[in-house]
């Protein structure tokens, strides 16, 4: 299960605490108009479905004591960093990490079958992301 983080950090570099921690890590918003960021790369949606991922498969696989809970938001950290994002495009990745996370912590208490076959899925699904953001845009 790993591999995956190995493989989404050099994905980015070609080109365990709560969810609710990485909030205070966004900036704030401020109340004037800044100045505009650069436009967001063409595989932003599949980016930010990746971090929507990550803060589910950091919350569900510590819940089911898979043992490697944290390095999830360990994870998207290192996403963080590879993409170096402005302001306003990290607090809507950090804000789709949050939901994730955010999702299963208000519905599950322990782990269940449905938890189970959520992690089988999400980690099936950003495999695949992973993998074809480096295949596409990659150098």
């Amino acid at each position: 299960m790993r591999f995956l983080s190995l493989f989404i950090v050099l994905a980015f570099m070609a080109g365990g605490v709560p969810a609710r921690a990485l909030a205070q890590d966004a900036p704030e918003e401020p109340e004037t108009a800044a100045p505009s960021e650069a436009p967001p790369p063409i595989y932003e949606p599949k980016l930010l479905r990746l971090a929507e991922l990550l803060g589910a498969l950091h919350f569900l696989r510590g819940l089911c004591e898979a043992g490697d809970g944290p390095a999830w938001k360990a994870d998207m950290e290192a996403l963080l960093a590879a993409e170096a994002p402005g302001p306003q495009r990290r607090a809507r990745l950090i804000g789709r990490f949050n939901h994730g996370f955010e999702t299963y912590h208000s519905v599950y208490r322990s782990c269940t079958p449905a938890a189970q076959q959520s992690i089988t899925l999400y980690l099936q699904e950003s495999a695949e992301i992973a993998a074809d953001i480096r295949t596409r845009y990659g150098q």
